[in-house]
């Protein structure tokens, strides 16, 4: 039986991806630098003003934001129901996983360019601090699982725990995963061992 540890408040994430410098100059211009419209809940993340359009053989999605700051390599997040829309098969990972990943062509205002291994479904996730950690019992990189309640209420199984110093305490699943759970931003969900 599973033992209850705490409760956690929701993040939900609809579709967008992390760029490197160089895949950012390539799709805005030669010295370009991101444009930060809104704070996220983890410290140092942004919104930024930027957007492009993920082009595949079979569609495309337009007005996908850029998430901030760069990141070393460009990685592209979105939902199985995006997956269908674009006619992809990307497979569930912790974010930074994308090896034998999906392939994706991004369009922005000055340029576009095709990326291979970019695209994944992001593995459903609880940020914690160390002493979150410590307070939950739990490490990380631990799988737990978390309970909704409501009307569609649910069990989420295989939620990695992922632990830093600068995390803000806050389960990031996607809109996918939300709309199956009515749930809401900020919404508290219960977390079990």
């Amino acid at each position: 039986m599973s033992q209850f540890i705490g409760k956690v408040p929701v993040g939900i994430s609809n579709r967008h991806l992390h760029l490197s410098q160089e895949d950012l100059e390539t799709l805005f211009g030669k010295g370009y630098q991101l444009t930060p419209v809104k704070d996220l809940s983890q410290t140092g993340q942004f919104a930024s003003e930027e957007q492009v359009t993920i082009v595949t053989k079979k569609n495309a999605i337009q007005n996908v934001r850029v998430l901030g700051p760069l990141r070393s390599k460009t990685q592209v997040e979105i939902s199985r129901t995006d997956a269908f829309t674009l006619g992809l098969r990307p497979p569930v990972r912790d974010s930074g996983s994308t090896e034998n990943s999906e392939a994706i062509t991004l369009v922005g205002p000055k340029g576009s360019i095709f990326l291979e291994n970019v695209v994944i479904i992001a593995l459903r996730h609880i940020h914690m601090t160390p002493k979150d950690a410590e307070t939950f019992s739990v490490k990380d990189k631990d799988i737990v699982k978390v309970k909704t309640k409501g009307e569609r209420g649910l069990t989420f199984d295989n939620v990695i725990i992922r632990v830093r110093d600068d995390f803000v305490l806050e389960m990031h699943i996607d809109t996918d995963e939300a709309n199956a759970a009515c749930l809401s931003n900020g919404q508290l969900v219960e977390v079990y061992k």
